[in-house]
C-alpha cells in the first residue's frame, strides 16, 4: 500500500519540500490499519462521515483540511510562521497516527497521543527536520485531546495544551470530532468541495 499517497492533496498544505519529505516518510511507516479503521468504534464521539471502513482517514482529512482553511484566514495564519504552519499540518496529518496502539489493540489506547509522539521520536534519526521543529510536531501531537486529559480510571495520563500551536492543533481535531460539522467525502475518501 502506498499509504502516503492518501494524503496527496493534504501533503501539498505543506510549504516546506523537507518537512513534506518527513511528512511521508513518517506516514508510510504508519501501521496499516490506520487506513482501515473508523475513528470512533461506538460512533459516540464522531460525525458519519468518520465511522465505518476507513473512518479514521476521513477524520484526519477533516482535521487537516479545517486547519488549512483557517490558516488561510490572514487574521488567524498571520499569527505563525509557514514553518510553524506546515508542523501544525503535519501534527493533524500524524496525531491519530497510533490511535489503537503497536501492534493494534481492539479498543483505541487513551495515551495514543503520547504513542504517536514517541513515534515520531523513535524515528527522529531518519527526518530532516531541525530539533526544535520535532519538538513542536511532538508537542502538538501529545496536546492534541485538549482537555481530556484524564483516563478511564481518572488518572491524569495527557497534557492539556498550552501553546498557541497547541490549542490550534487541538481545535482542528475537536472541529474534525463535530456532529453538526459534516464533511463531504467522494467514493475515493477524498473532501469533494
Amino acid at each position: 500500500m502506498d499509504k502516503s499517497r492518501q494524503f496527496e492533496i493534504e501533503l501539498g498544505y505543506i510549504k516546506d519540500e523537507m518537512i513534506r519529505d518527513d511528512c511521508r516518510m513518517l506516514i508510510e511507516e504508519l501501521p496499516d490499519y490506520f487506513f482501515l479503521v473508523p475513528a470512533s468504534s461506538t460512533g459516540k464521539y464522531h460525525p458519519s462521515y468518520s465511522l465505518g471502513e476507513g473512518g479514521l482517514l476521513r477524520h484526519t482529512k477533516a482535521a487537516v483540511r479545517i486547519g488549512y482553511e483557517l490558516l488561510c484566514d490572514p487574521s488567524i495564519g498571520d499569527k505563525y510562521t509557514q514553518t510553524e504552519k506546515d508542523i501544525m499540518l503535519m501534527g493533524l496529518l500524524l496525531h491519530d497516527g497510533v490511535k489503537h496502539g503497536i501492534p493494534k489493540e481492539k479498543y483505541v489506547r487513551f495515551d495514543h497521543p503520547i504513542l504517536m509522539a514517541n513515534f515520531v521520536l523513535d524515528h527522529k534519526d531518519e527526518l530532516l527536520m531541525s530539533d526544535s521543529e520535532i519538538e513542536l510536531l511532538c508537542s502538538v501531537i501529545r496536546t492534541h485531546m485538549g482537555p481530556w486529559t484524564t483516563d478511564y480510571n481518572g488518572e491524569e495520563v495527557l497534557e492539556a495544551p498550552k501553546t498557541k500551536y497547541q490549542n490550534f492543533v487541538h481545535m482542528c481535531d475537536y472541529l474534525a470530532s463535530r456532529k453538526c460539522l459534516l464533511v463531504p467525502f467522494d467514493d475515493n475518501n477524498c473532501i469533494s468541495v
